[in-house]
Parts: C-alpha cells; sequence; structure tokens
C-alpha cells in the first residue's frame, strides 16, 4: 500500500486519519492498509481521508485512488461505487468550523502584543446531481464566544445572498449550513462564501471566515461529436499508415478527470471489401488511417464508417457513448490506361472534303469519369505525313472522332492506314504501364466524286495595248479536269465581262476582243481590267469551275490634253499681278501626259497682238496682255495645248477672258464688272431710255383714272346698265352651269322703286352697291376694295406737297 503524509503549520506529528471507505483504513503514520481481502477487487477505487490534529478540531481532506498491483493505470469506478463514494465524502465533511481564536501575548518590555495567524479552512467538497434530502446539512459554523454572549450567523456571497441566491442558508442562531437543492458542475463548478458572526446588536464578534465550496464532478454528460457526419478521403492505392481525417468529440464533464476523459474507437466498417477492417483510429485523438492496402475505388469509390466515443476513458462498462458517421471517399488515380475497343477501325471519306467525320474511336477507360483520368488525348503516330486527319476528342463520351482537316484527292490517295494512340490528359500512376490495347489501326478509303475544272493559273494576267481592234486574240484562257481517271468534255462560258470587251472560244477557251480596249474607261482600275469566265464538264452531276482574267492595259497616247481652267479675268490696264495661270488635264498617263507645251494660235492675228504665254514649269504657264490697256469686254482666247507623247497630241481650247476696270487692289470693280459682261455704254443709255418711257407710261395711267373717277362723281348713282363695269356677285347652289345658268332678269341692275323686289328677290344676287337687307349667312360679303380714283388722287397730292 502507500502512505499518507502530513503535517500540520506547527510540524506536529500527531495527526489522526479517518478513511471515507469502510473497507480501507489509515494508520497514524499514513500507511493505508485494507480491513479485508481484496484480491477480487476488479476495479480501482477511490475514497477521502480526512485528517485532524489531536489538540486542534480543524479538519483537512484528500482524495486517494486505489488500484491493483499490475495495472499501469488505475481503471475507473463504476458509477454507483462512483456515487456511493461520494456519498461517503459528502457524509465525511467537517461538522464544525470555528472561528479563529485570537492568541494575545504580553511583553515585558514594550507590552506589544502579537496575534496568532488564522487557520486556513479547508473546502467544503459537495457532489452534484444529490438527490437529497433538501435541504442538506453541511458543516456548523460557531464562535468560541457563543458562552458567554448571543451570536448571530449569517453567510453572504453568490449563492447565498447574490446570485444565483438561495443555494446555500444558514441556521442564524445554531449555525448550521445547508445546501437546498441539486447542484450542477457544468454551471457552476465552485462558490466562495463568507461567514459573519455578530452579537445582538449586530456588532461583529469575530472576522468573517472565507468558505470555498466545490462541486465534485459525476458522470452525467455524454460525449457530443462536433459533426453527426464527417467527410474525408484517401487516394485509392494508399499505403496503410495514410491519414484519412479526424473526428473530434467533447464532454462537459470534468476532464480532468475519468468523467471528461474521452475515447474513440470504430463500430462498423460498410463494406467489409477488400477487409472488414481497412481503417483504424486513434483513441485518443481521434485520427482516422489506414491499416491495410488495397484501397481501388474501381471496387470501392466510398466506405461508411460508424465511430464511437466513450468518456470514463473509454470504460464500456461504465461509461456514457455516442456515435457518428464518417464518409470517406476513395479518390481517383491514373491507375487504369485507356484501351481501344478494337484493334482495327475504318472508314470512307469523299475527296475534296473537310470537317468531315471519318470515323469514331471508341475507348474504355475505367478512372473517374470526365476527369484528366479519364479524359483521352488521341494521335496519330504514322500514315498521315502530310496531315490531312486529326482526331478530336468528343468531351461527353470520351471517343475520338476521326476528321478531315486538308482536303484529300482520290487520284494521288486512294486509301490511308493510320496508327493511332490514346492516353488520358494525366500521367499514368506511378508503376502503371501503358497497354497494348492503347494503340489501334485506321483503315480509311477515299471515294471519288466528279471535281471541276480547274484553271492552273488563277488569277491569269495578260499585257496588251489599249485600242487594239476588235477580233484581236488575246490569249488562250483553257482549264484542266482532275478526274484523270475519267475522260469528260470541258466547255467554256462568259461569267463576268463588265465592258462587254470579249468573248471565249466554247471549245478550247481562246479570248478574244470584240469591242476597242480603252484603258481609261471607267471599268478599268489601276491599269487592270478583269473578267471571268466559267468551265464546266459533261460529268453527272456537271461540276464546274471559275477563272479570273485580268487585262494589263498599257497606254497609248489617245487622249490630248485639256486646258484648265476655262474662265479667267483681268484688269483692262496691264498690271503685274494681271495675269492668268493655266495649266492642262491629260486622260493618258506617263509618258504621254505632261510637261504640257501651250502656244497662241496664229489667226486671228489680235490673238498674238493682244496676248501672251510665258511658261512656268513642266505643266503650267501664265497668259497675259501684251499691250497696256484693253477695252473691257469679254475675249475667247484660242490657246494650244500639247503633250509628251510620241507622238504628241494637240488641243485647241478657248479660255473665256473677262477684261474689267480695276480698283486699286487690281480687284475688278461693280461698274466695270457690267461693262465686261458684254454691255456698251449705248445698251446701257438704251436700257435707261426704256425705264423713263415705262414710269412715263404709268403716270399717265393713274392721270387717265383720276380723270374718270370725277366724271363719274358728276353722275347720278346709277348709270346705263351698258356703261357700268361694276361687278356683279352671282350665287349657284351648284357647279359647272356654264351659258346655261346666264338666263337672269338684267331689269333687276336698275335702280330700284322701293325694297319690295329687294326683300322678296331671290337670295344669292345682289349688286355691289346694294345694301343687304336680309342677312345672308352662306357667304360672307367681300369687303369693298379702293377705287383708282382714290390712287390717283394720292399720287397728284403727293406731288403736290412734294
Amino acid at each position: 500500500m502507500d502512505a499518507v503524509k502530513f503535517e500540520d503549520c506547527q510540524h506536529n506529528r500527531e495527526v489522526g486519519f479517518i478513511s471515507s471507505d469502510p473497507n480501507f483504513s489509515v494508520r497514524p503514520d499514513g500507511m493505508v492498509y485494507a480491513e479485508q481481502e481484496v484480491a477480487n477487487l476488479s476495479e480501482p477505487v477511490q475514497f477521502m481521508v480526512t485528517a485532524r490534529g489531536l489538540h486542534d478540531p480543524h479538519i483537512w481532506e484528500t482524495t486517494v485512488k486505489l488500484a491493483l498491483a499490475g495495472h499501469p493505470h488505475p481503471l475507473p469506478l463504476t458509477k454507483v461505487g462512483f456515487e456511493e463514494m461520494l456519498s461517503r465524502v459528502w457524509e465525511s465533511q467537517p461538522r464544525v468550523i470555528k472561528f479563529s481564536r485570537k492568541h494575545q501575548r504580553s511583553s515585558s518590555a514594550n507590552g506589544l502584543r502579537r496575534q496568532k495567524r488564522d487557520w486556513v479552512i479547508p473546502p467544503i467538497n459537495v457532489p452534484e446531481n444529490s438527490r437529497g434530502p433538501f435541504p442538506h446539512m453541511l458543516v456548523r459554523i460557531r464562535s468560541d464566544q457563543d458562552k458567554d454572549v448571543g451570536i448571530r450567523y449569517s453567510i453572504t456571497g453568490a449563492g447565498a445572498d447574490q446570485p444565483p441566491s438561495g443555494i446555500y442558508n444558514i441556521d442564524p442562531i445554531s449555525g448550521n449550513m445547508f445546501v437546498t437543492q441539486p447542484l450542477d458542475r457544468e454551471e457552476r463548478a465552485s462558490f466562495h462564501l463568507r461567514a459573519h458572526a455578530v452579537d445582538m446588536n449586530g456588532n461583529q464578534v469575530e472576522n468573517p471566515i472565507d468558505l470555498y465550496i466545490y462541486v465534485i464532478d459525476m458522470n452525467d454528460n455524454r460525449p457530443e461529436f462536433l459533426n453527426q457526419v464527417y467527410n474525408g478521403s484517401v487516394a485509392e492505392g494508399s499505403k496503410p499508415g495514410s491519414s484519412v481525417m479526424q473526428v473530434t468529440a467533447s464532454d462537459s464533464d470534468d476532464s480532468t478527470t475519468a468523467n471528461g476523459m474521452v475515447r474513440y474507437r470504430i463500430l462498423s466498417q460498410t463494406p467489409h471489401s477488400p477487409i472488414p477492417n481497412m481503417f483504424t483510429i486513434n483513441s485518443e485523438t481521434g485520427d482516422i488511417v489506414t491499416v491495410a492496402a488495397g484501397l481501388d475505388r474501381e471496387k470501392v469509390s466510398e466506405y461508411t464508417i460508424i465511430v464511437q466515443a466513450t468518456d470514463m476513458e473509454g470504460n464500456l462498462n461504465f461509461g456514457l457513448s455516442n456515435t457518428a458517421t464518417a464518409l470517406i471517399s476513395i479518390t481517383d488515380i491514373n491507375d487504369n490506361p485507356p484501351e481501344l475497343t478494337v484493334r482495327t477501325f475504318s472508314g470512307e471519306v469523299p475527296e475534296n472534303k473537310v470537317n468531315v467525320v471519318v470515323t469514331n474511336l471508341t475507348v474504355v477507360d475505367r478512372d473517374q469519369p470526365h476527369s484528366p483520368n479519364w479524359n483521352a488525348v488521341y494521335r496519330i503516330v504514322s500514315g498521315d505525313p502530310s496531315g490531312h486527319f486529326t482526331i478530336r476528342t468528343n468531351p461527353i463520351t470520351n471517343e475520338g472522332m476521326l476528321t478531315v482537316i486538308k482536303p484529300v484527292d482520290f487520284e494521288m490517295n486512294r486509301a490511308f492506314m493510320l496508327t493511332v494512340v490514346v492516353s488520358n490528359q494525366a500521367h499514368l500512376a506511378s508503376g502503371i504501364q501503358s497497354s497494348l490495347q492503347s494503340t489501334a489501326g485506321v483503315t480509311i478509303s477515299v471515294q471519288d466524286v466528279n471535281e471541276p475544272p480547274v484553271f492552273p493559273v488563277n488569277p491569269k494576267m495578260i499585257r496588251f495595248e489599249e485600242g487594239v481592234p476588235a477580233g484581236t486574240t488575246l490569249t488562250v484562257f483553257a482549264a484542266q479536269d482532275p478526274d484523270h481517271f475519267i475522260h469528260q468534255i470541258v466547255r467554256y462560258s462568259k461569267l463576268s465581262d463588265p465592258a462587254n470587251w470579249l468573248k471565249i472560244n466554247r471549245t478550247n477557251g481562246q479570248i478574244t476582243t470584240m469591242a476597242l480596249l480603252d484603258r481609261e474607261s471607267m471599268y478599268v482600275k489601276n491599269n487592270i481590267y478583269e473578267a471571268t469566265f466559267l468551265a464546266f464538264d459533261n460529268g453527272s452531276p456537271q461540276a464546274s469551275g471559275t477563272g479570273t482574267l485580268q487585262i494589263y492595259l498599257i497606254d497609248v497616247n489617245d487622249n490630248a490634253p485639256v486646258l484648265i481652267p476655262r474662265e479667267a479675268q483681268v484688269c483692262e490696264r496691264a498690271r503685274p499681278n494681271s495675269r492668268i495661270n493655266i495649266t492642262a488635264s491629260d486622260a493618258d498617263a506617263d509618258p504621254n501626259v505632261g510637261p504640257f507645251v501651250f502656244d497662241l494660235p496664229s489667226f486671228p492675228a489680235t490673238v498674238r497682238r493682244n496676248w501672251t504665254i510665258s511658261r512656268l514649269s513642266g505643266d503650267y504657264a501664265q497668259l497675259r496682255l501684251r499691250i497696256p490697256y484693253l477695252e473691257a469686254a469679254v475675249y475667247e482666247i484660242p490657246i494650244i495645248v500639247s503633250d509628251s507623247g510620241n507622238p504628241p497630241l494637240s488641243n485647241r481650247s478657248l479660255i473665256r477672258v473677262k477684261v474689267c476696270p480695276c480698283d486699286d487692289n487690281g480687284d475688278c470693280s461693280t461698274t466695270g464688272a457690267v461693262a465686261a459682261a458684254g454691255l456698251g455704254t449705248g445698251a446701257i443709255i438704251a436700257i435707261l431710255i426704256c425705264i423713263i418711257i415705262l414710269l412715263s407710261m404709268v403716270l399717265l395711267f393713274v392721270v387717265w383714272m383720276k380723270r374718270r373717277e370725277k366724271e363719274r362723281q358728276a353722275k347720278p348713282l346709277l348709270i346705263d346698265p351698258e356703261d357700268d363695269v361694276r361687278d356683279n356677285i352671282l350665287k349657284y347652289d351648284e357647279e359647272g352651269g356654264g351659258e346655261e345658268d346666264q338666263d337672269y332678269d338684267l331689269s333687276q341692275l336698275q335702280q330700284p322703286e322701293s325694297l319690295d323686289h329687294i326683300i322678296n328677290k331671290p337670295a344669292g344676287v345682289r349688286r355691289v352697291d346694294e345694301r343687304p337687307v336680309i342677312a345672308e349667312s352662306q357667304y360672307p360679303v367681300r369687303p369693298s376694295l379702293p377705287h383708282p380714283g382714290d390712287i390717283g388722287e394720292f399720287i397728284n397730292d403727293v406731288g403736290l406737297n412734294g
């Protein structure tokens, strides 16, 4: 057994020990011994030992754990035995706690007093979840002075008079301290109270003492996993000891005791392939690792592990347990090379076709679908030196689509023998070799089709001088039929000829002209004329091809230069700045254009007498007056312009020059501009005379009108109807009457004797000077206009006043 050593503060060896377990006792020297045989003790025990001084009422406690020899670690107690032990500990609590006495002694020298230090009160242990009865007495608090005076006891602190209040109380007279309800260590593990002693007047009798109450833990909480389902993964083919995942559970009980010590174990594994125990778990950390080789995703892709967590250090008899599920996914590695389903594939393709799938290469791969370990990559390793084919991978089916990317020619190759190899995007795992079935042959047959005739040179460029006559043979634009194994006839036709200059021989493709070729035509671009022709065979179906003929037209000097500008003006008096810059334009090309030669003709003689031309540069010259003064007018001056062609071409052009008087700045004045327009002095005088005559006629007409007005005022209002020139207004209810509607009574226009005939006459017929009696709403009355006589009077008045 073992010894329990104890010393008090005064190093007093006279200490008595009391064991809370009747099966064990403690000798005065601290040795623990069994009261009976313990050979059949299957589990370790735990009990409390109380120490009490022989001459001091204070007590102290400690916990003793005992196990049979041979057990490296004391096993946890059973729940029932532990509760019994706790109840014994509870019953063995110190019954009386006294306030510390104040020892005083006098000194002969100075009369000083020394106070003895207070005793340290041992903690009070209370087990949680006690079933009572309540209130249950814990200790008795008393003072040595209770014999002399009346003492009242009280306790303060959290759990007494502070929240959570009411858990502990004390009898104020006897000093008995009680716990009133079950305690929960997980809510509060300890309490700190103070005990007070006062007399009947409330005066403090003793110094307060500190009481520490500890709640003893019981195993009343199961371990709880952080997650109910854990997800982990490990690569297939992993070696034993490879880490997979970790599960974690927590226990609310005291982690320093067996109640809160959690241990893990695996309850089951599903499926049991290849063995039932592919994984193990670290009992203390919860780490799951592999313990055997043979993980194969293609056989088992996921394992389900049931993990159990048990407290009491994993004791299945006494501990509380809980379970969780661990899902372990087996991740894929590229341990299965792709394999083609057959050793030889075949297909056929028509010649001259591209983007045509010849055949589909099927492959099998047992790795994870749509992953780099599964995705197939195809390569052509032989049989296609010109690169006519490629293999694209179908992302859904993983098949290889052998496709034509460069046209094949039946006349060149009637068949192809390809060798293809398939692999994965990811490299094979270490130690995995490629399969022989990763290589296959592909036989491709080329189908002959009727190919269109082909122009060997397309486009074809020829050079000719412009102006060649119609009927000239330019070239033979013939096409060839690629179908060498079939004899077919090729015919030709014209497809595009913008200027309609050409024609082609239907049989041999000879090109001849139908009109003059003109380089300056709008259909010629950059000296090139383009025409397209069609060549077609008599195959079935008929095939045709097009060819472009480009004719480069060499320029000849067939266009004379044209003078620029065609109009100008100069001052009538020769001045230094009174000159005209002239040039020319030529539709031909170099060297049949400038430099140009400008010259004045010999006839008429007045041209060279009045004008002269001086050369400025190769393309420009100046026209100016030779004489000091020339009458203002418009002159048409002939000028001969010649180009630099061989032979040169000349053109006699007219320039219209306006000669006019100029101001000091050399600008043509307004009067001069009129004169230069061709109006002489006589013409201007004639225009002025015409204006005067027109004004005189207007005045005579006004005077005549005024005299007529005066005569009309001297006569009666109504005159003879034949002399009355005033308007009559007639209203018709319909259109288009013509002469038939002129049958009306003219007597109605005479001066009336009374108003009866006006009142009774039909509506719509009224003279201008007749005042309407009955209002007519159909047509408004036209407002009266000023009489011409009034205008004449106005003119006379103005003349007199002027």
